[in-house]
């Protein structure tokens, strides 16, 4: 499959999501309700079989967050880049897909440490770098009048 046969094909999955060309990787914007729904379907069919999670990334957007799921399939070597968002700053979550790749236990809790964005489902969602003195350094608004130095 190409990166338009794969769009089209992800398209049939879930109609909800829109696909963007041009990019390195055929990237998928998914809503937040569906993703979890979504990667499992990537993931179990064997037209896809995207059995390779290696990424995840938070994002702070500036009014949203979001997460970026980067799936391999190694069967057939193609890669997609799923992106999800919400607007909700003070409680974002996301449903965890550790259930269906064991490496985003490890991921989703390193997003967690740094932007606060909790994974609903997940097995251990505790922080992994910093302790609980911390806010969420990664996001955009955070102030820490002690080891940041501004101008």
């Amino acid at each position: 499959m190409n990166k338009t046969e794969l769009g089209i094909f992800i398209k049939s999955l879930e109609q909800d999501c829109r696909t963007k060309e041009g990019k390195q990787f055929t990237e998928v914007i998914v809503p937040s309700s569906k993703l979890h729904q979504l990667a499992f379907q990537l993931k179990e069919n064997d037209e896809s079989s995207f059995d390779f999670l290696f990424c995840i990334t938070g994002v702070d957007y500036g009014q949203e967050l979001g997460v970026v799921y980067h799936l391999r399939s190694t069967k057939y070597g193609h890669t997609v880049v799923l992106k999800t968002r919400t607007a909700d700053r003070e409680n974002p979550h996301f449903d965890s897909v550790t259930d269906i790749w064991k490496a985003a236990e490890f991921l989703e809790r390193e997003v967690y440490d740094l932007l606060g964005i909790k994974f609903i489902n997940h097995p251990d969602l505790r922080r992994l770098f910093l302790d609980n003195s911390w806010g969420f350094p990664l996001r955009k608004d955070y102030v820490d009048d002690i080891n940041i130095v501004t101008k």
